[in-house]
């Protein structure tokens, strides 16, 4: 489908006339924006339209992926640059006096998601399109998203990110392909024509209303689409009458409100029995609104339900919505009247589960008694696969009696999510080889010994044409004309690049064109934080999520190093370095917000101190996003990849950093390995003890204490963490590495590694004196990012998972 400049005009104009009652020459910038999502969406939906014929022609098996986090991010210049009509709208906004890149300005990012899960989710979405594999993703539309974040007084403070107001132009609803999802009452049995029949009487009725997002893939036919639910009450215009006369308002609407929390914001705090109920309502909603959504299409377009397994392929991302598992089966047995073995084979062969954590906290977990009164059916089929699976679990292990309770979906008093996905699921699989290996000889090995042909591997992937070819013009257009365009389909073509290695003409546009990114991320940095920084410093990163496994305060520790090292010797020859943080906090994450406290009142110290801040400089930047992210990646030099070996399931910072030519200063930790694997030790640069030392470490019994005695510094380290020296007392952070007060010291050994890390940064300022040399270390990160594609991992899930072409 081609478009010509001239017909996309007269279909932006048509948009403008009809939803503003004006010319497009009359028209406002915002006016215009608008104007040009709609058109960009009227495209869209032609496309899928001919996509969906196709799909329901050929009778294709789809992929539903279903995840608690989207983080689409802006969509505009994704949709365009896909559609490959960014050139053509950007001359026609000209001749009509706008520039596109300032509506690009205009969109708020959606607020679907946290961290590298929901990106991840997002970028596979990308991925399936532009491979043509038909798929849809569920998730919910969060009204709120997940917060935005603003620093006061050097804490974090969490805020409504109202994304609605202008990103719902990309959502169209469809109130008519609404379904009902019941919470609480009871549940009884009765006989109807030879067949027991289930009854559940007095629940709360919650309407799970969908909206749609369109979802292009590069240079393809294929327009997938992401599926939203929003709760509403079934009857949102009813009010309770006796409530309200007596002059009980807000009584009065109390069922409205309490159905339409469900999906106002993203991870409400967990702490708390409320916030408990509210994240498994959140849940089931997804899931049971979405099961209902596959099953009824198939029945429609299949008449039966015994073919589903051959046509639908349904994801689990993460152990968020593992109720999959009893959901789909309440479905084929309650209503369509399917008998328990048929429905557990349907089931086990149609979903899958991907597993993204070895934190055990992560591992959800819910009161037994709360998931029995909220989810009453459902907690029935629960208690049956149980059953049934005990009964196995007996015979194979002998009454062995920690093993199965270990294995055991309900037992302790809790319902156990990740069991229930290892229960039922026909292939789970690791998002790098370590956490793949992990899994299999450690948190899952028990399942893994019973059925290990379910088991396998695959490494997580980035949608890299939105995080090189978007968010990094110029490198794009330099390897394009360096080795032709043909990595925008294929990302192995970046190897081509190696052949310049020593070709002093790139190198030296390399450094250009990272310097011109610096300058804009410069301008960034002064207009937000007020802070002037040279970019021709070392631009050294972490962004990510705030979780003390990410070891953000080990970077601090060894900025508190440089910093003594400074004032102590001021003439000391390193390169100005500028370090930049980005990061969220969960709300209720106590020891995270004071990490952030603590980077903040660093970054006031050093950056106020003549004597140190020209070496070096510590930044925060607030409410770190994706379009925040399109604008530190390009820039960055040293990509921190830090985290305690064998806690980081896989990470995809890492993988975005590299394609853009950053060197990682990490652990063999997640796909840090794999990374490795690529580029070799001489570019990268490691450090710290391996997942096997630390597990060896960890049980001969770790003692930090130990490596303050022995290193004075570290002790002075500490010492000033307690005493105010950076404007406060940070002694909750350093009993949290010294004492058993916030749980066992040093938890994620910060201070085993502390030394090797601060060789590994020396090693950082003695070969960045060589800037050809890091140029060339930089070249090799870009060639060999080619296997961290997200297209290659949707490779493998399509012929490894999900069977499907």
């Amino acid at each position: 489908m081609t478009y010509k400049n001239e017909e996309l005009y007269r279909i932006l104009e048509d948009a403008c006339s009809n939803n503003f009652g004006c010319d497009l020459k009359d028209a406002s910038r915002l006016q215009v924006y608008k104007s040009l999502c709609q058109t960009v969406r009227y495209i869209l939906s032609k496309k899928r339209k001919l996509f969906h014929d196709e799909i329901n022609s050929n009778k294709s098996k789809q992929v539903y992926y279903m995840s608690m986090e989207f983080l689409i991010g802006k969509s505009l210049r994704n949709n365009l640059f896909n559609l490959r009509l960014e050139d053509n709208f950007r001359e026609i906004l000209n001749g009509l006096g706008f520039n596109i890149d300032d509506l690009y300005e205009i969109e708020p990012d959606a607020g679907l998601g946290n961290g590298g899960l929901g990106r991840l989710a997002a970028c596979y979405m990308d991925s399936m399109a532009s491979l043509g594999i038909p798929g849809t993703g569920f998730s919910i539309r969060y009204e709120f998203g997940i917060f935005k974040q603003k620093i006061v007084d050097g804490w974090q403070m969490e805020f409504p990110d109202d994304w609605l107001s202008l990103g719902d132009v990309w959502l169209r609803p469809r109130t008519e392909d609404s379904y009902e999802v019941k919470f609480g009452g009871y549940v009884t049995e009765s006989y109807e024509d030879g067949q027991i029949k289930i009854n559940h009487h007095d629940y709360s009725p919650v309407l799970a209303v969908p909206y749609d997002m369109l979802i292009p893939g590069y240079n393809s036919d294929a327009v997938d689409k992401l599926v939203l639910w929003s709760a509403k009450s079934p009857s949102p215009s009813a009010i309770n009458l006796s409530f309200f006369v007596r002059g009980e308002h807000l009584k009065a609407l109390e069922q409205n409100t309490m159905a339409e929390v469900i999906s106002k914001v993203l991870y409400p705090a967990d702490d708390n029995w409320d916030g408990k109920r509210l994240r498994l309502k959140q849940q089931y909603l997804l899931v049971s609104a979405s099961l209902q959504s596959i099953v009824s299409s198939h029945i429609k377009k299949y008449n039966t339900l015994s073919s589903l397994p051959d046509k639908v392929a349904i994801h689990i991302n993460d152990t968020h919505p593992a109720l999959c598992v009893p959901e789909l089966m309440r479905i084929l047995i309650d209503e369509h009247n399917m008998g328990w073995d048929e429905a557990w084979e349907i089931t086990q062969k149609t979903l899958s589960y991907t597993n993204h954590t070895v934190m055990s906290e992560a591992l959800e977990r819910w009161p037994e008694n709360l998931f029995k009164e909220l989810l009453p059916r459902v907690y029935q089929i629960v208690s049956e696969i149980n059953r049934r699976l005990l009964y196995r679990l007996n015979s194979e292990y002998h009454n062995d009696m920690a093993k199965i309770e270990y294995m055991s979906p309900l037992s302790g008093g809790e319902v156990k999510m990740a069991n229930l996905c290892l229960a039922a699921c026909h292939t789970i699989n690791g998002v790098s080889k370590l956490h793949t290996d992990i899994l299999k000889s450690s948190i899952f090995k028990n399942y893994y010994d019973l059925t290990p042909e379910r088991f396998t591997n695959v490494t997580n992937g980035i949608a890299y044409r939105r995080w090189l070819c978007q968010s990094n013009p110029k490198l794009c257009e330099l390897l394009s004309n360096l080795i032709g365009e043909g990595f925008k389909k294929d990302c192995m073509e970046l190897e081509k690049l190696m052949q310049f290695y020593d070709d002093a003409s790139v190198i030296e546009s390399l450094q250009k064109i990272k310097y011109d990114n610096k300058v804009k991320l410069s301008k960034y940095i002064t207009d937000a934080n007020g802070i002037n920084v040279d970019p021709s410093s070392i631009f050294d990163v972490q962004i990510k999520r705030l979780h003390e496994y990410k070891r953000q305060l080990l970077n601090v520790l060894q900025i508190i190093h440089m910093y003594r090292e400074i004032k102590f010797n001021p003439n000391i020859d390193i390169p100005p370095r500028t370090f930049i943080f980005a990061a969220k906090a969960s709300s209720g994450y106590f020891m995270a917000k004071q990490i952030i406290r603590l980077i903040v009142a660093i970054s006031n110290t050093i950056n106020s101190d003549p004597m140190v801040r020209d070496k070096i400089k510590v930044i925060f930047l607030e409410d770190y996003k994706v379009s925040l992210a399109e604008i530190i990646i390009p820039s960055a030099e040293i990509s921190e990849q830090i985290s305690v070996a064998g806690k980081e399931a896989s990470g995809t910072g890492n993988m975005k950093l590299m394609i853009n030519g950053a060197v990682t200063v990490g652990t063999l930790d997640g796909a840090n390995v794999e990374i490795h694997e690529q580029v070799g030790n001489e570019n990268m640069f490691l450090f710290g003890l391996k997942a096997n030392e630390v597990e060896a470490l960890w049980h001969s019994g770790y003692n930090p204490l130990y490596y303050v005695s022995k290193n004075p510094e570290l002790n002075e380290i500490m010492q000033m963490l307690r005493l105010s020296v950076f404007g406060a007392s940070f002694e909750d952070i350093t009993n949290s590495l010294l004492t058993n007060k916030f749980g066992a010291a040093d938890a994620y050994m910060n201070l085993a590694d502390f030394d090797d890390y601060v060789r590994a940064q020396n090693e950082v300022s003695k070969v960045y004196k060589d800037k050809d040399h890091f140029t060339k270390m930089s070249l090799v990160n870009i060639a060999k990012s080619g296997i961290f594609s997200s297209d290659r991992a949707i490779k493998e899930y399509a012929d490894n998972i999900w069977h499907i072409k």
